[in-house]
């Protein structure tokens, strides 16, 4: 099931005119993936295309209320984590572990953390990079030009505030499906 998605997803990708100018490194073994702003659900069709265009074995984390059946085992087999947003857990240290597990190994985060609007972005995708000692991707779907925007690799410098303020720069070009979702529009 999981292949037949994969297929209809790149497809569909195709078919709408959907391009990638520039590629996620292929030297680049771990890291962070970071993809915003994340306002709809097709974003999740997009993305997988994109990853299996790309050729990367990205795995991603979603919350643990999609991963029900019927497609709990889909999820699971395009590389999703589940992830318990009700409670305090040790999130951070349990992704940034995998790292040290996997010499191959990538992860994809929505720092809004849904597809609502947001003022802020959870930070833990941030912290996850810091602790593996990974550079962070930045990937966002410009739904008005139909690309998908991949950033060169940018390695935490420990600064938080001064790295946000880079990573938002990157996205307020981008525009989303849904502006009025977003931060960076005024709509």
């Amino acid at each position: 099931m999981s292949s037949i998605f994969v297929w209809l997803c790149v497809n569909w990708f195709k078919l709408k005119g959907w391009r990638i100018p520039r590629v996620v490194p292929v030297d680049l073994k771990q890291y962070v993936l970071v993809v915003a702003p994340h306002t709809s659900n097709v974003d999740f069709p997009i993305g997988i295309a994109a990853r299996k265009i790309m050729n990367l074995n990205v795995k991603y984390v979603a919350k643990k209320e999609l991963f029900k059946f019927p497609v709990r085992n889909t999820l699971l087999k395009l590389g999703g984590y589940p992830v318990d947003r009700s409670k305090k857990s040790s999130f951070v240290e349990k992704v940034a572990a995998l790292f040290d597990k996997h010499v191959d190994f990538a992860v994809c985060i929505t720092p809004e953390g849904t597809r609502s609007r947001v003022t802020t972005w959870k930070t833990g995708f941030y912290h996850i990079a810091v602790m593996a000692g990974v550079p962070i991707v930045l990937v966002g779907f410009d739904y008005d030009l139909r690309v998908v925007v991949v950033s060169e690799p940018l390695r935490p410098s420990g600064d938080i505030e001064a790295d946000m303020n880079k990573m938002h720069a990157f996205f307020s070009r981008i525009v989303p499906k849904h502006k009025e979702r977003s931060q960076y529009f005024d709509v």
